[in-house]
């Protein structure tokens, strides 16, 4: 059972929050231009690529999660969602719409109660703070205990850059030594919370009385049919997998191969860095990776593959960056087709049309990921619509690392960002990527036009007029 909040916890949560609301009381005049301008300040403070290497070494060695392989290529994530936010405006008039006679306008949405993952707290603390100052919001962020020193880092230089700036620094504050009822405590006096972490803090969140975003759990599938590119999609499996060890929710977790390429592409996987596992080496796996409850074990929970494999009792050769097992089977007594949150890769085998693909794409969202994401490797465009119809997820992505596809990247249109709602499936109020608009409120002026109204016969079509039920 989890401990109350002390007393001095209380008056602390209090005080930052008085602090926080006077922070946005300061910059309720400021112009688009100003706001503008503190993200960009905001966005560069960290995005430079010494700070942000540095940063992200930091929280590696820190949680023990992930790994810190090309930090500088990151920082595309930050400029993604600068660019997205300076897109958009958060003062004033956002939207006019002469035909219908509205005008919106946007107005802050408060002090919001910012959760931060383990294995994500850089990009995720700037994103939130671009977005929420740009819309003239405060956040208090509550980070995970594994990564706090990293967290506190990255609000020191945060709070610096505003200062710089000439903006108030307590827009932006971060707790010295989070607990879990100091986090309940926080989501419960804010105006909106964004929680970014696993299901339990999502559900958290959701019950704290007051609005919240939560994102839901991964469980990335890709199917790859007869018209693959075969390098190309095992390409994309393999930046998707090895990204940070495997650890983003969006990281690929299982391939559904058509029969007729099924060796080709198993064969190109080991090519790219995957070791295939004998079944013997499975069972061990199975053995480190879960309990004896089916949980996952936090010792290999995003490490890299070889330390995965040691854990398990068995070597696999330099170079080899993520690990394969073939899957006939899926359900939740059947573990590998959940999700593996590490560079371990599910491959299952469909035969006899793409209506089986489908079958099992549904089958695994069953198991866990339902409302996150998939994939698809094709270039059949009935198939892409096919799998678009029925599968229960927020996103796909055709022919592109899920990992960086999902969140948004330079060469698709998805809104860049480090939350992803997942809807209903995922318990989640929304089904989109978490950006701007998501930070403020909105106000709808209405002004009167031409009537619009339409005659009674064409709205109740065949059934005007009939007997009455």
């Amino acid at each position: 059972m989890a401990r109350e909040l002390t007393p001095e916890e209380k008056t602390l949560a209090q005080d930052m929050l008085q602090r926080a609301r006077a922070a946005m009381n300061a910059i309720q005049g400021y112009s688009q231009e100003q706001l503008d301008d503190l993200a960009r300040a905001l966005g560069w403070s960290v995005a430079n690529e010494k700070t942000f290497v540095r940063l992200t070494e930091m929280a590696v060695a820190e949680s023990k999660m992930g790994n810190a392989d090309g930090a500088a290529t990151r920082r595309f994530k930050i400029i993604g969602i600068l660019r997205d936010a300076l897109r958009q405006k958060s003062v004033g008039v956002i939207e006019t719409d002469e035909a219908k006679g509205l005008v919106k306008y946007a107005k802050p949405a408060g002090v919001i109660a910012g959760l931060l993952p383990v294995t994500n707290p850089v990009v995720t603390m700037v994103g939130m703070a671009i977005n929420a100052v740009k819309c003239r919001d405060a956040v208090i962020f509550s980070p995970h205990p594994a990564s706090r020193a990293s967290a506190l880092e990255v609000i020191r230089i945060l709070r610096a850059a505003l200062k710089a700036a000439g903006a108030p620094e307590d827009l932006l504050q971060c707790f010295e030594k989070p607990s879990i009822p100091l986090a309940q405590e926080l989501m419960s006096i804010c105006d909106l919370t964004i929680a970014t972490g696993g299901p339990a803090m999502v559900k958290s969140a959701y019950s704290s009385g007051k609005p919240a975003y939560g994102v839901g759990a991964g469980n990335a599938t890709v199917v790859v049919d007869e018209t693959a590119n075969i390098e190309e999609a095992a390409r994309n499996t393999r930046i998707s997998k090895i990204h940070n060890n495997g650890s983003g929710c969006s990281c690929d977790g299982n391939l559904i191969i058509e029969e007729t390429i099924y060796d080709k592409m198993l064969d190109q996987l080991q090519k790219e860095g995957g070791y295939l596992c004998s079944e013997e080496e499975k069972r061990k796996l199975k053995a480190v990776m879960w309990d004896a409850e089916s949980h996952r074990t936090l010792d290999t929970v995003a490490r890299a593959a070889s330390v995965i494999a040691e854990k398990a009792g068995f070597p696999i050769p330099a170079g080899k960056t993520f690990l394969i097992v073939q899957q006939d089977k899926i359900g939740k007594e059947h573990v590998f087709s959940g999700e593996k949150l590490s560079p371990v890769l599910a491959v299952f085998k469909y035969k006899k049309g793409f209506e089986n693909a489908l079958d099992m794409v549904r089958q695994i969202f069953e198991v866990g990921g339902k409302g996150h994401s998939c994939g698809i490797a094709s270039y059949d465009d009935d198939h892409i619509n096919r799998l678009a119809l029925m599968a229960p997820v927020s996103r796909i992505m055709v022919r592109q690392p899920n990992v960086h596809g999902n969140a948004g990247s330079f060469t698709n249109g998805m809104p860049m960002t480090p939350s992803l709602g997942c809807g209903t499936w995922g318990g989640n109020i929304i089904s989109e990527n978490i950006t701007t608009k998501h930070y403020m409120n909105t106000t709808w002026v209405s002004r009167t036009i031409p009537e619009d109204k339409p005659t009674e016969q064409s709205v109740f079509g065949r059934f005007y007029g009939s007997a009455i039920f």
